[in-house]
């Protein structure tokens, strides 16, 4: 196999060109429809994360530190630095990001690369050497990396996820409602079972993936800030008069918004994050099952897809349309569910005090983010591109008159007929039935009062869907209940 090194006049720097050859499609073929991603979860993301938890707890300790004290300990900011800091609480800027990676070549040390860029940053402002010295004072690398991720998360979820799945649970809600009132044959082990409508299926899963969705609404990320094992050991030794566990407690609710772990080894234990992966994972599960569905119900031909004129279903059969966005739905749920249950698997779990197995697995997080999202999108736009087939579903129903079967003997046993079952297993159990059929079962039924009679002799398959309706247009009142 020969490389293409050059073709059209673009260079292997040209930002498109180089997008061919990424290693993960993430990054290649589904860039377009990721790169708001790289704010949150890319390895700059990371960096600008890690350089706002140094900032906000530096500031944290300038301000709540005793300010000067019998052996002469003083810690007041100097303007510059202030604002300086506080500016990083509100966007760090890609040269500083650069500055880091930088210094991390040389340290071969992520965290520690963030701690020279403050101290080199806060020098050239005219820091003294008690601000210099309280960078990172007390930390260790997970101090600060188990803060950052909690904000990547906290952050991805609010701006990014709870939207998707909030635009997703909508669109099948609405359609819930839409086609409340549309009968449907339903299927249980494949075959012809009790009648249903398009939208009581449709609210089923809009009100599952609302579940896992407020799950997530109303989770809150944990961190800690306790030392190198844990028991605040630095922190005590060099100020003993202060009260850390309350300290830092008052550090992660009212600065960062984060929920504190009291008790941890070095590391936080990642089960609220493993409990968030979690929900994801669960919200995923049901949309694929979900994804299933619409395929099968698009090659029943239940649902119609809308035809785009430039668009190619099948390289050598023309007449393809083909429901691609349920089947890229499905596969990219797949891989993300892969990663989530690894995460669930291994993120609890930690040697003694600490072993670095963990770091590279959370690395991973945004690739678990990128498929989910694309899944999620993939179907948004599937589902808004599909529509019901009344004349086929209605086809289907007025073709399966054996589904009234359980309609009749279950009126037949109100009336004291015991073997109501058998009798009607003995004419309709895998066999081809008519409606002439079950006629003859409802006349041969003396038991049966006349206006009872005449009132299964008139039912159809379309009529049999009990109370589906209500329950597809109650979807929004169900929701609310949650």
């Amino acid at each position: 196999m020969r490389l293409v090194k050059q073709e059209g006049g673009l260079s292997l720097n040209h930002a498109d060109y180089k997008e061919v050859w990424a290693i993960s499609p993430l990054d290649g073929r589904y860039r377009g429809k990721l790169d708001a991603l790289k704010d949150f979860v890319s390895e700059g993301a990371l960096i600008a994360y890690r350089i706002e938890v140094e900032a906000a707890w530096l500031l944290f300790l300038g301000d709540q530190l005793p300010k000067e004290s019998k052996d002469n300990f003083k810690f007041l900011f100097s303007s510059e630095v202030k604002d300086f800091l506080q500016s990083l609480l509100i966007e760090v800027p890609t040269t500083d990001v650069l500055k880091v990676k930088k210094i991390e070549v040389e340290t071969r040390h992520d965290v520690k690369a963030v701690e020279y860029f403050l101290r080199d940053a806060l020098k050239n402002l005219g820091a003294s050497n008690i601000e210099l010295a309280m960078v990172h004072f007390g930390c260790t690398s997970e101090d600060i990396n188990n803060l950052a991720y909690a904000l990547m998360l906290s952050d991805i979820t609010k701006n990014y996820l709870l939207p998707l799945m909030e635009a997703l649970t909508k669109s099948v809600s609405e359609a819930a409602s839409t086609y409340s009132e549309i009968p449907m044959l339903s299927r249980t082990h494949g075959q012809p079972a009790s009648p249903t409508t398009v939208g009581k299926e449709l609210a089923v899963f809009a009100m599952r993936l609302e579940r896992q969705k407020r799950r997530l609404e109303t989770l809150r990320f944990t961190g800690k800030m306790n030392g190198a094992v844990g028991n605040y050991n630095a922190h005590v030794i060099a100020f003993p008069e202060v009260d850390w566990p309350g300290f830092v407690k008052k550090f992660l609710e009212q600065n960062l918004h984060l929920e504190q772990n009291p008790l941890t080894t070095q590391i936080e234990n990642h089960d609220v994050l493993v409990e968030f992966v979690d929900i994801i994972r669960r919200f995923n599960v049901i949309l694929l099952g979900f994804a299933r569905d619409m395929w099968g119900y698009i090659a029943l031909d239940y649902f119609t897809q809308t035809v785009k004129e430039n668009e190619i279903g099948s390289s050598t059969m023309p007449h393809k349309v083909n429901p691609i966005d349920f089947e890229n739905a499905e596969g990219n749920l797949g891989v993300a569910n892969s990663l989530a249950n690894h995460f669930a698997e291994k993120l609890p779990v930690s040697r003694w005090q600490r072993d670095l197995s963990d770091s590279t697995v959370l690395r991973n997080l945004g690739v678990m983010f990128g498929h989910s999202i694309l899944a999620y999108k993939s179907f948004i736009y599937g589902f808004s591109n599909v529509k019901p087939n009344e004349r086929v579903i209605k086809q289907d129903l007025e073709n399966s008159w054996e589904v009234l079967s359980e309609a009749i003997q279950s009126v037949m046993r109100r009336y004291g007929v015991n073997d109501s079952y058998e009798r009607l297993k003995k004419v309709t159990r895998g066999k081809s039935v008519d409606r002439s059929v079950l006629l003859q079962v409802i006349e041969d039924c003396a038991e049966l009062p006349d206006d009872v009679r005449k009132r299964l002799e008139d039912l159809t398959p379309e009529q049999y869907i009990g109370l589906a309706p209500m329950l597809a247009r109650e979807i929004k009142t169900l929701k609310s209940a949650l």
